[in-house]
């Protein structure tokens, strides 16, 4: 996944979580709201501070012990016969730990949470496999996208697939965005702008179910993320497809019912530093079309 930096703003914006069998869970058991995690994990991370550790450095260091507190939290955790809320407590410190610092370390912990009974569990390991991403992890956030009952934790992988650009996530990504939630939808826009930059035979298709999301899709967040999308892939497709997204993006800055959808697909417009573009957008102002 590229840089946090390099991302959108996402939308706060949870969309209906289809109803299984964790309804029941208690305000307490749930106590980390998902929507907190996401929009810490969505924050300008300037690098990741475990690729060039160094000792000498007090902050490197802090980082280096408290993902050794994590492993510890989840190693506990791990070692409880019984689930209680002690050993949910350790597991959910462990895991907050691991969604925001990558070490490998983590790997043989959080693999296992994907099967946790806990929704939160799952969701959360998810996350912190879309900081600490592995090739082991590829199948079973697959299967959790395409078959967990739980909104929350599809809006997960959803977002951590971003993650795994050379793995077999184009399709899971593009059928999301077709008919899941709108969370889910929200995040599959987004991800499917970094599993297909820089590939062109992916980029096309990507496009066109982005450009489908972009046009008929009921959300305006989703079509917000989807124009953002677009113009991130832009250099990678052929001609054709570049002038079906600049009519469409053209098309969603003048007549999107929802300001903000408008000026993300200006915005991805002016991005892409076309000087032709950038005179006809001039001239859509002097006309009064645009402010």
């Amino acid at each position: 996944m590229a840089p946090f930096h390099d991302m959108p703003p996402f939308h706060d914006m949870t969309g209906e979580p289809v109803r299984g069998p964790y309804d029941e869970e208690s305000p307490q058991q749930l106590f980390l709201d998902p929507e907190m995690l996401a929009q810490e994990l969505a924050q300008e991370l300037l690098g990741d501070p475990l690729d060039d550790l160094d000792s000498s450095d007090p902050a490197a260091a802090d980082v280096a012990a408290e993902c050794d507190q994590g492993l510890e939290l989840l190693r506990r955790a791990q070692k409880q016969q019984q689930p209680d809320a002690a050993s949910h407590d350790l597991r959910m410190q462990g895991l907050r730990i691991f969604c925001e610092h990558r070490d490998p370390r983590a790997l043989p912990l959080l693999l296992p949470l994907l099967q946790a009974a806990c929704p939160i569990h799952r969701m959360s390991a998810v996350y912190a496999l879309g900081r600490n991403p592995s090739p082991l992890a590829v199948e079973p956030l697959l299967a959790l996208l395409a078959a967990d009952d739980n909104g929350y934790v599809r809006k997960a992988v959803a977002w951590s697939l971003g993650s795994y650009p050379d793995a077999p996530v184009l399709n899971p990504l593009m059928r999301a965005l077709q008919v899941d939630i709108a969370a889910v939808r929200l995040w599959a826009a987004s991800s499917l702008a970094e599993a297909a930059v820089n590939a062109p035979a992916k980029a096309d298709p990507a496009a066109a179910q982005l450009l489908l999301s972009l046009r008929i899709d009921t959300e305006a967040a989703v079509r917000s993320n989807s124009a953002w999308a677009l113009g991130r892939l832009y250099a990678d497709l052929v001609a054709p497809r570049q002038q079906k997204v600049v009519e469409v993006l053209l098309g969603t800055m003048l007549e999107d019912g929802d300001s903000g959808v408008r000026d993300e697909a200006r915005l991805a417009l002016e991005q892409l530093e076309n000087p032709e573009l950038l005179e006809r957008l001039q001239t859509l102002v002097d006309e009064g079309l645009l402010s």
